[in-house]
């Protein structure tokens, strides 16, 4: 006898019949409002889309209304405009928008929560088929009461409502494991930042006398600029092969590749210059002025990149990445202008503490000691800070391969032709 899957052991060879969601649940939409009527202070709060995912803004109002046009927690709401998808509402009483549905399932028919997880699992495929509008896509009321669902065992309710409840029960738990772990690792990672940050205040908050201060300009061996090859010209860009750095990848870290490649011809027509690896480069336009990076390559830059090359005999390149690193917001705010911008001159007369600076050998030997701890640390939060969203979307593939495993019921061809 051939093993049965999962499903089949569950159903245990009882009907499913595909059914229009119109007929197992009732949507309902929220109400449309003026602008004038949305307040800043009111009674009610009014959930709009963004409310709905991300946005913490939120409007009020005082009206009163039929009831139908509140929602409550625990009640199943599906937003249908510009973003798409159910949520099951805790945020305690609203006034819900007209672009978000309540979904009320039909008792002894269907489980609200069984209903959400169909929802969830169908919502991709409801957008790439239904989804209409250019500048705000949409899906209709009729598009979504169409929508064939799986109903387990329809003629025997209190066996169809066991069969959803055990898979809502399972996909309960995947879910829950996922949060759980989620959590273990972000507080993990919470903690190993402030461990990190406790050692790098220690080892580099020096007592008076301790340090010789200098500035970087007396540690660096020489000073590099970048420019920008002519955008749009496909002469400096197709098919090149030097790695070109913008001020965006500079992120407080090593640097092994670069999104953009340019051609010889584009170093000739711009003032970038190849910059030798392990330099010390440093953001000093806009909004990325102040972070701090090192080249593990040879690279070019655009013209807000300033970049160190350090003089080894005098600093270690790291130990003058980890103490620029650690005065971010100092630097940072030291940018002129209305965009704050950074040039050689303030870098460069930015002080740096070295210690043992009359002994050259034991000081490079005690930055040693100091960019060996710093980089343990950094290391360990780096992997956890880029392992945590691994993680989390290998959960989510593995909670998608069984949510899908367990909603992805057999059709029977009158569903199919129906």
């Amino acid at each position: 006898m051939s093993q049965l899957s999962y499903m089949e052991k569950l159903l245990d060879g009882v009907e499913v019949e595909w059914k229009p969601l119109g007929e197992v649940a009732r949507f309902i939409n929220g109400r449309a409002y003026k602008k004038p009527e949305l307040l800043e202070q009111g009674k009610y709060p009014v959930l709009r889309v963004g409310n709905f995912f991300t946005n913490a803004n939120w409007y009020y109002s005082d009206l009163e209304l039929d009831e139908d046009k509140y929602c409550d927690n625990g009640d199943l709401l599906y937003a249908w405009s510009a973003s798409f998808g159910p949520r099951i509402w805790e945020g305690g009483k609203v006034i819900y928008h007209y672009h978000i549905w309540k979904v009320t399932p039909n008792v002894g028919q269907i489980l609200k929560k069984f209903l959400f997880y169909l929802l969830e699992w169908d919502t991709k495929a409801l957008q790439g088929e239904h989804a209409t509008g250019s500048t705000m896509m949409h899906v209709s009321k009729g598009a979504i009461e169409s929508r064939l669902v799986p109903i387990p065992c329809p003629d025997n309710p209190e066996k169809s409502l066991a069969i959803q409840a055990e898979i809502v029960r399972i996909l309960d738990a995947f879910t829950a494991m996922t949060a759980e772990l989620t959590a273990e690792l972000t507080a993990e990672l919470n903690l190993r930042k402030k461990q990190y940050n406790y050692y790098r205040d220690q080892l580099l908050s020096f007592k008076e006398g301790a340090v010789e201060w200098k500035t970087l300009g007396d540690v660096t061996k020489k000073w590099y600029s970048g420019g920008t090859p002519k955008a749009g010209n496909p002469e400096f860009y197709e098919d090149g092969n030097i790695p070109w750095l913008r001020t965006q990848e500079v992120k407080f870290a090593d640097i092994f590749d670069t999104d953009v490649k340019v051609t010889p011809s584009a170093l000739q027509n711009s003032s970038a210059k190849w910059i030798p690896e392990n330099c010390v480069i440093i953001a000093i336009s806009g909004a990325t002025a102040g972070r701090s990076a090192i080249n593990k390559i040879p690279l070019t830059t655009n013209q807000h990149c300033g970049c160190l090359e350090i003089d080894d005999k005098k600093a270690l390149y790291r130990y003058v990445f980890h103490w620029v690193s650690f005065n971010y917001e100092n630097i940072k705010a030291l940018g002129q202008g209305a965009r704050g911008d950074l040039n050689s001159t303030i870098i460069k007369n930015f002080r740096l503490p070295v210690p043992y600076a009359n002994e050259p050998e034991k000081s490079l030997v005690e930055q040693a000691r100091i960019v060996a701890i710093l980089d343990k640390f950094d290391t360990l939060t780096t992997s956890l800070q880029e392992g945590l969203p691994r993680e989390i979307e290998l959960r989510q593939k593995q909670y998608e391969y069984y949510r899908d495993l367990l909603l992805s019921f057999p059709q029977s061809h009158s569903d199919e032709a129906a």
